[in-house]
């Protein structure tokens, strides 16, 4: 695996988008802040933007249009299609890659395509965002996997479900990495027991995509993934897209759930014939800026280095899990072996005993300049589970119970760290200057200071 040094990051650091800023802090003057929320979405690339900002030059219609402008659209847009399915290894013949909203959106779309029949099952985990857990519950029953103590998902478990439900398990849905802990499993082997027992397998990737290399896999391979899902806002490429990648075979037959102009070959006054994969799927003018972005990102991340980018997280991933381990009254959730750092994403959640995670998440922002995630994360069972209290569910859904999450990127550094653990060092022995109420927001803010973002950015000038 390749070794990245500390030194090779300010050059990372200086390819997004914003990376020297100044944010406001209460009792002090601006700083650069230190951004440890990757995991809800990243910035953007600065070779990102550029691509976009020359692909405007010659913006116009996809797959519709006579004029030169129309066929450059249209070449891009389809250039940025075999480069996604490139990155996660699609072989051409045999899966198609379909664009759209986010990972949210495809998974929904997988569940209306799937045509689940009476009876059919669905497993799904402990571990998932709610957009690989609620799309299967509106077409199929489903039945959750158990994560085991240290948050990994049990795979012995998911055996003995495959096997009690075998002949009826249409589905195996699973985190191909976790939001909330950063946990991976082990997605390969997990479809070759799904195939074993009759079922097929989709990997939510939204959390995986952008730190670890993706293959798919050849369909006559035991170990193929049948289904990927992607999202651009989390790869350095906000511009509203992600992807569906899946078996050629499941979206060349049926009904697609949105449907209009792109998606139909021949409509005549009482019939209608389809349009092969991927237009039957791609209802109305596609996002081409998002997808271009979202190609653009991946040529980027590739030119990195997907191993190298590995290397980097994970040397920083055993750093921060070595000195949060060190803070008193810091409790880490999840696998917290800094030893065992490269065996899973740089997502860490934790909390601060006595302390309302809401309240955790705000001194850091407001007076360090430290951005992290805090909550239930879209996943409300799973932080419930690792809470140890599954009547935590319905806290985890007010706010009233969470977690403060870490979750590192490409220009997270020693630095940060250190920064970051300066900063809890002085939370935790209460030396913070503000006074905090909790706001009808559900934020914390001090009393007295309201700083406008409206200030930062407005459409209104």
């Amino acid at each position: 695996m390749t070794t990245v040094q500390p030194t090779t990051l300010p050059a990372w650091r200086e390819r997004l988008v914003g990376h020297d800023v100044s944010v406001p802090i209460y009792g002090a003057s601006p700083i650069t802040p230190a951004n440890f929320d990757h995991a809800a979405s990243t910035p953007a690339l600065r070779s990102v933007a550029e691509a976009v900002n020359h692909l405007l030059e010659w913006y116009s219609s996809v797959h519709r249009g006579a004029g030169f402008l129309s066929q450059v659209s249209t070449a891009a847009f389809e250039e940025a299609r075999a480069i996604v399915g490139s990155f996660v290894g699609a072989r051409p013949g045999q899966h198609v890659v379909i664009f759209g909203a986010n990972t949210t959106w495809a998974l929904n779309k997988l569940a209306h395509r799937l045509a689940c029949r009476p009876g059919d099952v669905i497993i799904s985990t402990e571990l998932e965002h709610h957009a690989n857990d609620l799309p299967w519950r509106q077409v199929a029953e489903v039945v959750h996997a158990r994560a085991d103590v240290h948050g990994d998902l049990d795979v012995a478990h998911v055996a003995q479900l495959l096997e009690r439900y075998a002949g009826r398990v249409r589905l195996l849905a699973v985190t191909g990495g976790s939001n909330v802990s950063g946990s991976l499993p082990p997605i390969h082997r997990l479809a070759e027991l799904a195939h074993a027992a009759g079922a097929q397998i989709v990997v939510d990737a939204a959390q995986l995509a952008a730190h670890r290399p993706i293959n798919i896999g050849d369909l006559a391979d035991p170990q193929h993934l049948d289904y990927l899902a992607i999202s651009g806002h989390k790869m350095y490429a906000p511009f509203g897209s992600g992807a569906l990648i899946g078996r050629r075979d499941t979206f060349a037959a049926g009904v697609p759930e949105a449907v209009g102009g792109g998606t139909v070959r021949r409509v005549a006054t009482e019939a209608v014939e389809w349009a092969d994969a991927p237009a039957r799927d791609e209802a109305g003018t596609p996002n081409l800026v998002g997808a271009v972005a979202l190609a653009a990102a991946i040529r980027e991340l590739q030119q990195i280095g997907m191993a190298a980018i590995a290397a980097h997280e994970a040397a920083l991933t055993s750093r921060l899990l070595g000195r949060l381990a060190e803070l008193p009254r810091v409790r880490i959730y999840g696998q917290a072996d800094p030893a065992r750092a490269a065996e899973r994403l740089g997502v860490i959640p934790f909390a601060v005993e006595g302390m309302d995670h809401r309240l955790v998440a705000a001194i850091l922002s407001c007076e360090y300049g430290i951005a992290v995630r805090c909550g239930a994360f879209c996943a409300h069972p799973y932080v419930a589970r690792l809470l140890g209290d599954p009547a935590a569910d319905a806290a985890c859904s007010n706010g009233q119970a969470g977690l403060v999450r870490l979750s590192l990127g490409l220009a997270s550094s020693d630095d940060d760290v250190d920064r970051l653990i300066d900063a809890l060092e002085a939370l935790i022995q209460r030396r913070y200057r503000g006074s905090y109420q909790l706001c009808d927001d559900g934020l914390y803010r001090p009393q007295g200071w309201h700083p406008l973002p409206f200030d930062a950015f407005s459409l209104l000038g």
